[in-house]
């Protein structure tokens, strides 16, 4: 498998949160989760992420979480759902690199500020649910 280098160049902006996604997901593995790579991203799932995940503070908690080119999700069917809404935050990654994680907060923080959304209305999440929105079967009004 070839990369070219400005892909390779977008992989190692975006490495400071791949590595923190590689430790949660080495966490997650330890404590009984598992891994697949796909599309040339690191997909942990299970284990200790199941709980840390209904924790994320938004209506439910997160089904899958990304980090850089590694996505933690609950179990393999949250991955499954989410795959193409994960992998726009994949690209957002490579754009913003480790810009991106303080970025995505202070929209957060705007929004809310603003009397929006702090989820649904960061631009990021915008973006994501325009190319890809994610389908939830078990509750219609998160969809």
């Amino acid at each position: 498998m070839r990369i070219s280098a400005k892909k390779m160049l977008a992989i190692v902006w975006a490495s400071p949160w791949s590595c923190l996604g590689l430790l949660l997901g080495l966490i997650a593995i330890l404590t009984g989760g598992g891994l697949q790579w796909r599309h040339g991203v690191l997909e942990f799932h299970g284990g200790i992420l199941r709980p840390l995940l209904q924790r994320v503070p938004i209506l439910g908690g997160a089904s899958a979480v990304t980090l850089g080119h590694t996505t933690l999700g609950r179990n393999l069917h949250d991955l499954q759902r989410c795959k193409d809404h994960e992998c726009v935050h994949v690209a957002q990654y490579e754009r913003w690199g480790p810009l991106f994680v303080p970025v995505y907060f202070l929209c957060s923080l705007w929004a809310w500020l603003t009397g929006r959304r702090a989820y649904r209305d960061n631009p990021f999440e915008r973006e994501a649910y325009t190319k890809a929105p994610v389908h939830y079967h078990d509750d219609p009004s998160l969809s």
